[in-house]
């Protein structure tokens, strides 16, 4: 390998990059406005869920009930209905998630010591979400419950029923469970990886198109060379990317970065030059910007969206869909952004997957020169 021709190379392709305003602009907002979009509208916190209330009993002990679910964080009580109906209607409208009934003889029963039940009405089209609301109506009327057999038992013995298990939780990493502090940094990861493909296949592929890459490879240049060279430039660009997206993720969005910075920088830089590679081997396998643009996308944005388990947990997917995702490099580096961001863990725990990055940046790499090698004879 010449480094003079490598340095030629690279040096054409900075100022190829500064002469085009709108890719350079492009590469540098695209991440932006993905991580501030998503950032705010993609959450996979369930609270706040609308309910209608349609307390037949009208009594204090009906009015304390419906109290507990009004002081919870996680429900909005947006009306009290008279009937059923109204109830029927605003879940058709998807206006409301949940009805909570509350039976005629719910007091009587109550006061008497007899068991009382309270009929919770669920909107089932998102099966997830209406668990998770099940989950947090049935925790607030145990709770309840339980504290009404404390009372009762006070004033029938004197004293205060005691609960035989106390159930004490503790929540690592992510005490306040927001989803913002996982998604933010899957979507470092996912940014990088489209706009990483995207860049190089494009540009490399429009110089397939005009002829000039043709003419460059009939100098000395080595494919090698060629490919290193033009990924320099696009290599600085994405690792401008990824401290304009760290920066908004601990600045703007608040998420805690308890590991090491210097292995992250390692990892994504790894990470970063495979998914450029791959852009490169598109492009030099198809010649078109069209079907590089498709291929891409297709390569990058959905495996890293659907498979990488940024949105969706690899355990709950089928076993050959698992098997799958295994070829997925996002589905790596997010386990890494993830664990150094919440959990504070280095390479003494995820020297597995940056092992895999490496191999699989290795292995593009020698794709792509001898694709373009190919291209050359």
């Amino acid at each position: 390998m010449n480094f003079r021709r490598l340095r030629a190379i690279a040096r054409k392709e900075f100022l190829h990059v500064l002469r085009d305003v709108r890719s350079l602009i492009l590469a540098l907002a695209l991440p932006l406005v993905m991580l501030l979009l998503f950032g705010y509208a993609l959450t996979l916190d369930v609270d706040r869920i609308p309910a209608y209330v349609y307390d037949q009993d009208r009594t204090p002990q009906s009015r304390e009930l419906i109290d507990q679910f009004r002081g919870s964080r996680y429900f909005q009580i947006t009306g009290a209905v008279q009937d059923y109906r109204p109830i029927e209607q605003m879940v058709d409208r998807s206006k409301i998630l949940i009805g909570i009934v509350v039976p005629r003889n719910y007091s009587r029963d109550l006061l008497a010591g007899k068991e009382t039940d309270v009929q919770i009405l669920l909107d089932g089209s998102d099966s997830n979400t209406a668990s998770i609301a099940l989950g947090y109506a049935d925790a607030i009327i145990q709770s309840y419950s339980a504290q009404l057999r404390s009372n009762a038992q006070m004033r029938l013995g004197g004293q205060a029923m005691k609960i035989p298990v106390n159930t004490e939780v503790r929540v690592w990493y992510n005490s306040d469970l927001k989803s913002k502090n996982y998604i933010v940094p899957g979507l470092i990861a996912v940014s990088m990886m489209i706009i990483a493909s995207l860049l190089t296949s494009l540009t490399i592929a429009r110089e397939w198109e005009n002829g000039t890459l043709e003419q460059l490879l009939s100098t000395p240049v080595r494919p090698m060379e060629l490919v290193l060279g033009k990924l320099l430039a696009y290599f600085a660009i994405g690792l401008l990317d990824m401290l304009i997206c760290l920066f908004l993720g601990v600045v703007v969005f608040q998420v805690p970065l308890r590991g090491s910075i210097p292995f992250l920088f390692l990892s994504s830089c790894v990470f970063l030059f495979g998914a450029l590679c791959t852009g490169v081997l598109i492009s030099a396998a198809t010649r078109s910007q069209l079907i590089a643009y498709q291929l891409s996308l297709l390569t990058s944005f959905l495996p890293a969206f659907l498979l990488s388990g940024f949105i969706y947990s690899i355990t709950n997917m089928p076993r050959i869909i698992q098997v799958i995702s295994s070829i997925v490099p996002a589905r790596y580096f997010i386990r890494i952004v993830t664990s150094v961001f919440l959990k504070g863990v280095g390479i003494e725990v995820l020297y597995g997957e940056l092992l895999i990055l490496l191999l699989y940046a290795t292995i593009v790499f020698i794709g792509a020169s001898r694709k373009m090698r190919q291209k050359l004879a």
